[in-house]
């Protein structure tokens, strides 16, 4: 795996499940807030729900500025709980989905997937992501990914935000040089649709990172909950040694 492009800088913290900072062209970038202590049940609808098996490895209150929320998506507790929640008035503003933006209200705005929006310097583009199995978005919900571009620089950091492997993360190298791609696992599955995924296995993963190629390879999104049915071991299982970026969770990290 490689890239053409200069690598770039950036802080990526892991606070746990989707949940990380990132700390990129003097932005300093929230995703996916879950702050919830673990033990709780969470109905996800339709007979489907899961339990929070860890906490967040920093409180909220110990992270300092927040420029924005990057929500991939806003339905699931898994991706915003309650506490999670109740933090999205505290921050300058949170961008996610369309109609996420509509239901949150006040400071959220909304991006469709390839919009693009700035917080201070850092170009963000949201991209196409299908949290589930073909026709599954009017029951599933809509989510997105994000690209992050600091000034000057000619790659992006890549949250793939929840998705399976499909033609839209497909279209991601096409439109931009990947430098850090922070990708979302874990291989969701629930007993009541059966073999159906919500989330990338590693295999899918891998494949993706064929298509990518980017610089570094960080996995999040793969522990703490109960419908989680794959996690480092076999991830790990899917690519060559070494390619992998494991965060220790609350530890800042230079990628």
């Amino acid at each position: 795996m490689g890239s053409a492009a200069r690598p770039m800088t950036a802080t990526i913290t892991h606070i746990g499940g989707p949940t990380t900072l990132v700390e990129i062209g003097g932005v300093r970038l929230l995703t996916d807030p879950t702050f919830d202590a673990p033990g709780r049940r969470y109905s996800f609808g339709l007979g489907t729900s899961s339990v929070k098996t860890a906490g967040p490895a920093v409180p909220f209150e110990s992270l300092g500025r927040i420029d924005a929320v990057l929500l991939t998506h806003d339905h699931h507790g898994d991706n915003l709980d309650i506490a999670g929640r109740a933090l999205l008035p505290s921050v300058p503003v949170v961008l996610t989905t369309v109609s996420g933006a509509r239901r949150l209200g006040g400071n959220a705005t909304g991006l469709a997937p390839w919009g693009t929006a700035t917080v201070g310097d850092v170009e963000v583009t949201a991209t196409p992501a299908r949290h589930g199995p073909p026709l599954s978005r009017p029951i599933v919900g809509e989510a997105i990914g994000f690209a992050l571009r600091p000034p000057g620089a000619s790659s992006v950091i890549w949250i793939s935000g929840d998705t399976v492997l499909f033609n839209g993360v497909r279209q991601v190298p096409s439109r931009f040089t990947v430098d850090t791609a922070i990708l979302h696992l874990g291989s969701v599955q629930f007993g009541i649709t059966g073999p159906l995924r919500y989330t990338m296995t590693g295999r899918d993963a891998s494949r993706l990172v064929e298509l990518v190629r980017p610089r570094k390879v960080v996995p999040v999104h793969y522990e703490g909950w109960s419908h989680f049915h794959e996690g480092r071991p076999g991830i790990e299982a899917s690519f060559p040694p070494g390619a992998l970026t494991w965060l220790d969770p609350g530890v800042p990290t230079v990628v």
